[in-house]
């Protein structure tokens, strides 16, 4: 299915209005934030996918740290999950339970309980879970609400899509890949309780879209255009490499067909930036949104904290594309 097909075909669905709702799907954000009371807001979210590694264990890891992230990214704290694992009878339940394990052990790391779930018979393995957080009101942190002049902040590196490619195309060991496995199963917890102590007016997480196209939802929704430094991105060792093999996810081409008239890449960029920004991420890192005056703070806080992040662009007046990279 095309990126954004689903959210069309749910917009022109019936729905019952709440003002309660505060943010839903009109703005493709991370997950639903819905206000239960005048100072707690509850936030939903689920997620789930086929491995993209053989360990099921670092899979269980990788799927939890990629669901939790969402209630992060809206500036929340996961409180409550449940599991969700679809699972074929030719693989054993000793393999199962490993990957259950995996997210168990992660949830366990956010603070996060995990209060049952759902499993159903599926020809291929996938897992995930649906993620029950809490906030405050005025923590809340929508996709769509940069203002002009904040500067763009990215934590973890990108090209996970383009090196589990090159894994399985036998290109590279799993072996070889420890550091992307370990960002992969990163909590993006992190991140986020360093962007609590700052002016942070918007935030989203950098996952199947791939980093352009999480841009253009910020953009769109704020109705800017962000200005991304190409030669600032944090890339993934060996990404632009395999990039430059044309060793591309098919997800790739999906993102670009559907953003890229929303996106204009101007001479002089290199010509494997196309395929790298819109490299389709497995719990990828998040973007904040800061003020421009808080921002080299901000970046020297996750430098103190070892934590990866990079200032990346800033949001301008809307202009003739959401994204231009340069």
């Amino acid at each position: 299915m095309a990126p954004g097909a689903l959210a069309q075909v749910l917009s022109d669905l019936p729905n019952t209005p709440n003002k309660n709702l505060l943010v839903g799907f009109d703005t493709s954000d991370d997950a639903c934030v819905y206000k239960v009371s005048d100072d707690l807001c509850l936030i939903n979210t689920v997620d789930f996918f086929p491995p993209m590694v053989d360990d099921p264990y670092l899979f269980g890891q990788i799927a939890a740290a990629n669901a939790l992230s969402d209630v992060y990214a809206m500036g929340g704290t996961p409180t409550l999950a449940m599991n969700l694992l679809c699972w074929p009878n030719c693989l054993g339940p000793e393999l199962a339970g490993e990957v259950l394990r995996g997210g168990a052990d992660k949830a366990m790391e956010a603070g996060c309980t995990i209060a049952g779930g759902h499993t159903i018979v599926d020809e291929e393995p996938k897992y995930g879970m649906c993620v029950t957080g809490f906030a405050k009101p005025d923590q809340i942190l929508a996709n769509s609400a940069a203002q002009v002049g904040d500067v763009l902040i990215v934590t973890k590196r990108i090209g996970s899509g383009i090196l589990n490619t090159a894994v399985k195309g036998d290109l590279v060991e799993q072996d070889q890949m420890g550091d992307l496995y370990r960002e992969m199963s990163t909590l993006n917890k992190y991140a986020a309780e360093v962007g609590h102590g700052f002016t942070v007016h918007a935030c989203t997480d950098i996952t199947g879209f791939g980093l352009a196209g999480h841009l253009c939802e910020m953009a769109e929704g704020a109705g800017l255009t962000v200005e991304l430094h190409y030669d600032q991105v944090p890339l993934m060792d060996q990404a632009d490499d395999f990039a430059r093999m044309g060793i591309i996810p098919a997800g790739t081409y999906r993102n670009k067909t559907y953003f890229e008239d929303r996106v204009r890449i101007e001479e002089g960029v290199a010509s494997e930036a196309a395929d790298l920004v819109f490299d389709p991420q497995t719990s990828g890192g998040l973007m904040f949104a800061v003020a421009p005056d808080e921002a080299q703070m901000m970046l020297d806080t996750f430098s103190a904290l070892d934590i990866s992040a990079a200032r990346v662009g800033v949001f301008q007046e809307k202009q003739d594309c959401f994204v231009r990279i340069v």
